[in-house]
């Protein structure tokens, strides 16, 4: 597969803290990736170096295609302040921020790629209803929308399922696996390692200053989880009970 963006021998972290080194990994178009890790790994780190926000301590990226103009990005929840005053329909607009005119709004042809965003998220029937009047699930489908508008070839989602219920997450899942299908490369920062065995292809797992990335089988092992501190022993043995392998479950 082709690659979306190589990293080579990364080390990431801050003036007095190392969060892992040497890290070497590509991601790839039509790939899953989720990023796992106990609170303080450098999991949002990680993502905000992707985005050009912070510089590693060494090591390179390079994208082989060149830089995307836009990479898709849905940060947390929380650092999102609902009261700001727009409609549904506005902040999925911002999406298509790089196709506004001077002076001028979407044209129709944006403005039905809009309508479509918001159908597939499910917040078509929303798309004049204020931010304020959102519930946590309406909210976060409104950013896929905003997501979907902007029509990236990578997609970064910070824990895209925290605070919508299991309806809103299957909902959510089917539109990341739309976008594997079209080939583009996602992202996602999760704390729910069930949902990490069942729809992503590879798994980065950051903890105890490392980072290990491969197929999700061979990275999310129970001796891995418990050696970068993401479970304890018993944890481990309760959820990984009885199974022999998760091969199944990747790649659905």
């Amino acid at each position: 597969m082709t690659a979306v963006l190589q990293i080579r021998d990364l080390t990431l972290g801050y003036r007095d803290l190392t969060l892992f080194h040497r890290l070497s990994m590509d991601i790839a178009a039509g790939t899953t990736l989720a990023v796992l890790g106990a609170n303080g790994s450098g999991k949002s780190t990680f993502v905000k170096m992707l985005l050009g926000l912070m510089d590693p301590v060494s090591g390179n990226l390079t994208w082989p295609q060149g830089r995307p103009g836009d990479i898709g990005y849905l940060a947390q929840m929380t650092e999102f302040d609902r009261r700001f005053p727009i409609r549904v329909r506005d902040l999925a607009a911002m999406g298509a921020w790089r196709g506004f005119g001077y002076r001028t709004g979407l044209d129709a042809a944006a403005r039905n790629r809009m309508a479509a965003a918001l159908d597939e998220a499910g917040v078509l029937d929303i798309a004049d209803r204020p931010l304020h009047m959102l519930s946590g699930g309406q909210l976060q489908r409104a950013l896929f929308a905003r997501v979907i508008m902007q029509d990236a070839p990578l997609i970064l989602l910070d824990e895209p399922f925290a605070a919508v219920d299991q309806s809103t997450e299957a909902h959510l899942l089917s539109i990341i696996r739309r976008w594997r299908d079209e080939g583009r490369a996602v992202v996602l920062v999760v704390h729910d390692l069930s949902s990490v065995l069942d729809y992503c292809s590879h798994a980065l797992l950051l903890g105890g200053q490392e980072a290990t990335h491969g197929p999700v089988n061979d990275v999310l092992t129970p001796d891995r989880l418990v050696a970068q501190g993401y479970l304890s022993e018993s944890q481990a043995s309760w959820m990984f009970r009885g199974t022999h392998s998760t091969a199944e479950h990747a790649n659905v």
